[in-house]
């Protein structure tokens, strides 16, 4: 929605904005010295600031910028009768559609943060009428800010009781008497402000944030048990209280990091494009010399995307969940323009952990573990050539395109890539790929059932990020994968062995082994066939060490975890996104943000995959996969 220019609290402003309300129309202005009010829609509560005249206070209007209800004001004594009467309307407005209404008033005090050399604590001190306590709401603000840490230290929380709850040396925004004729109960919080350097009083951008989502949730916290226990309002969910329209700061920052993040492809950029010649060049030499991977040039210059990269004004984007959303994808961008930039280079490993992580004990154990099973004896099967699989993929994407016409992922065959995988939404295979017939399901599961619905779902959705994908969301993307593989009955021991080797081949590079070495592992200590060892080596050791293969075993553990504790799958597909942002997604679906699943997978709709994952609730164990393989 479009912001107006602030044209002082008049009294047809406020008339105006009162209309808004009674039809439950958003409400965002601009007001006089940089204030704001911002009303999402009708709601029992509205959060306030008042900025102190002449004074530095850097920060703390800031801490109210994730409610859906807030304004943020000066403390110029000539505007407060201005103030009062429209927080008034506001409250008369709003109480008159709920019942009741709840005024909290934030502002900075208890004085600076401790020095430097002693670590800071949050305190605070919430401050209660003395009449009309709302006492379950007040236990319910108490318990949430007591939660809050910063650099270890827990939160400290005083409660007292006053005839009314304001700033010093401020009046009430409400007196007594139009309080309880609203029927509005005023709190107070004041907030220490550990989010200001002690001595210059600059602001500690990492404590901000911290502090910010923190009391965010909890004033949340207190308006739904509020809603609850004083109003007629009755949330489902406390997140249900958020925002449902996103700023259009939001907007342009997702528009733009969707723009920048396709503007390059990382893993076709580190991907051989003349994997077949070197594959014969290293069995014509005995698998003793080390092959030569070529790669295709460039099609951009890292150091220019990360220059608009760090041009997106995220400081701008007042919603702190969103705005840590956003905070890591940069830093993830930032990291695959520099393996980019770094291929080919001994920097390449490294910049690779730093993406995807080391492998840790339990998941190199297991990996170990799937490699000491007894190989059972292969059937006899079909291998489809690329135009007989594609054939079988186009008919896959129709079915789909049955429940939603919209989708439009393409299939296609191209000599310049090795093996199948799906870029931007279509599904890539290489000239030289052949598929097993008894895998055809579990292939077509794995590529559109997954990753191409994935990208269309998130295409349906209000954040491109759902689509381009948000930080770390391969790991999630590939768990679900080969777990459709599972429930589709096509995921074999071989094809867990093949995991299982990207495992170790990632764990021999990381601990310094030769493109040799590993090869050999592969082959003579785990019986990997010579081209499976190569193509497993190969994937690991291009562009000069590409850890990403870890993440599918760790992403199929890791969801195992998910599957016993939630019943919910679809809203794993509903975009491409980590397990830790998960609850993001929870709470974008609350605030009615997140849209309806456009397309479910075709195996979450069939008997045999729902039994078989319904036998992985009772027993979420890679051990149970591998008895019913």
């Amino acid at each position: 929605m479009t912001e107006r220019q602030p044209p002082g609290i008049s009294a047809e402003l406020v008339s105006e904005i009162s209309a808004q309300l009674r039809d439950n129309k958003p409400v965002r202005r601009k007001l006089h010295h940089g204030g704001r009010l911002h009303i999402d829609r009708q709601l029992p509560f509205l959060c306030v600031h008042r900025h102190p005249v002449g004074g530095t206070d850097q920060g703390t209007d800031t801490l109210l910028l994730g409610q859906a209800s807030y304004l943020k004001t000066s403390a110029e004594p000539t505007l407060q009768k201005d103030v009062s009467e429209l927080v008034y309307q506001i409250v008369r407005t709003q109480s008159a559609a709920f019942g009741s209404f709840l005024l909290i008033e934030l502002w900075a005090g208890g004085g600076d943060a401790d020095s430097r050399n002693v670590p800071v604590q949050p305190t605070f001190h919430l401050m209660s009428p003395n009449s009309n306590t709302p006492d379950t709401t007040l236990e319910t603000f108490e318990n949430a800010l007591l939660g809050i840490q910063l650099r270890g230290r827990q939160a400290s929380v005083r409660v007292s009781y006053h005839d009314y709850c304001a700033p010093p040396d401020l009046p009430p925004l409400l007196t007594a008497e139009q309080a309880k004729q609203l029927e509005c109960v005023t709190l107070g919080l004041e907030v220490k402000p550990v989010y200001r350097d002690p001595e210059s009083g600059a602001l500690l951008p990492y404590a901000l944030r911290r502090i910010r989502h923190e009391i965010t949730l909890a004033l949340k916290s207190a308006c739904y048990r509020f809603s609850h226990s004083n109003t007629r309002y009755r949330p489902a969910h406390f997140h249900e209280l958020g925002r449902h329209a996103m700023t259009e700061a939001v907007f342009e920052v997702d528009q733009k990091f969707a723009e920048l993040s396709e503007n390059f492809d990382l893993l076709l950029h580190v991907t051989p494009v003349n994997t077949g010649e070197a594959w014969q060049a290293f069995k014509q030499s005995g698998y003793q010399v080390t092959p030569e991977f070529h790669y295709r040039p460039r099609s951009v210059d890292p150091a220019l995307i990360k220059r608009e990269l760090y041009k997106v004004p995220l400081e701008q984007i007042e919603d702190p969940t969103l705005a840590d959303l956003f905070d890591v994808k940069r830093e993830e961008l930032d990291r695959q323009l520099t393996l980019l930039h770094d291929r080919n280079t001994p920097r390449f490993l490294q910049g690779s952990i730093q993406l995807f992580g080391q492998i840790d004990e339990a998941l190199l154990a297991s990996a170990n573990h799937i490699l000491t099973q007894p190989p059972k004896p292969l059937p006899t099967d079909e291998l489809l050539n690329p135009e007989e699989f594609a054939q079988h993929a186009r008919q896959e994407i129709d079915y789909y395109r049955q429940t939603d016409p919209s989708l439009v992922t393409r299939v296609e065959i191209r000599n310049d890539i090795t093996g199948i995988f799906v870029s931007h939404g279509n599904f890539l295979i290489g000239s030289d790929a052949f598929v097993s017939q008894k895998r055809l399901s579990a292939t077509l599961a794995h590529e559109i059932g997954t990753h191409a619905l994935t990208y269309h779902n998130g295409k349906k959705q209000s954040l491109k990020q759902l689509y381009v994908g948000t930080a770390g969301y391969e790991e999630l993307q590939e768990g679900l994968a080969v777990l459709a593989e599972y429930l589709c009955a096509g995921l074999g021991l071989p094809r867990l062995r093949t995991l299982s080797g990207r495992v170790i081949a990632v764990h021999s590079i990381i601990e310094g082994a030769s493109f040799i070495d590993t090869f050999q592992l592969l082959h003579q200590q785990h019986g990997f066939k010579p081209y499976t060892a190569f193509n497993i080596t190969m994937r690991v050791y291009r562009g000069g060490g590409y850890t990403k293969d870890m993440i599918y075993l760790h992403g199929l553990i890791r969801l195992l975890t998910y599957v016993a504790q939630h019943n919910d799958m679809e809203i794993l597909y509903c975009g491409k996104f980590a397990m830790e942002h998960l609850p993001l997604l929870h709470e974008l679906r609350w605030r009615k943000v997140l849209r309806p699943l456009a397309l479910k997978p075709r195996h979450l709709r069939e008997s045999a995959a729902l039994q078989r994952l319904h036998g992985l609730r009772a027993e979420p164990t890679l051990a149970h996969i591998l008895l019913n393989l």
